[in-house]
């Protein structure tokens, strides 16, 4: 598996810093209108909700990421991974970050599990 970026569709590339940087207005400028996000075995669709998400379980602790990986599916899916190490039970996870692209260039799904 790659681990640089730079191979990285841009969209998917803005939604981690934006991500990492805990910036929500950011991360959502990145996922269309009717994206879905799945984190923890629960769905947010829409802006709304997944402004929630971002704003509230997703900045509930403190931690740091290290990209450990990136692999193209096909053309409009990609897997990201990366190890978080913060405050959260457990400490240390690896997760992987799976981005279906839409065809407006934005992100319609990711899913995000271990």
């Amino acid at each position: 598996m790659a681990t640089d970026l730079a191979g990285l569709p841009t969209v998917i590339s803005r939604y981690l810093a934006a991500h990492t940087a805990r910036d929500a207005t950011a991360a959502l400028a990145t996922l269309a209108a009717d994206a879905a996000v799945t984190d923890e075995g629960r769905t947010h669709r829409g802006h709304a909700e997944i402004e929630q998400w971002l704003t509230g379980a997703a900045s509930e602790y403190t931690y740091t990421t290290e990209l450990l990986g990136a692999q193209r599916t096909d053309a409009d899916h990609w897997t990201v991974t990366q190890r978080l190490e913060g405050d959260f039970p457990g400490g240390v996870v690896d997760l992987r970050f799976q981005f279906s692209l839409g065809d407006n260039g934005l992100v319609g799904q990711l899913i995000i599990e271990v």
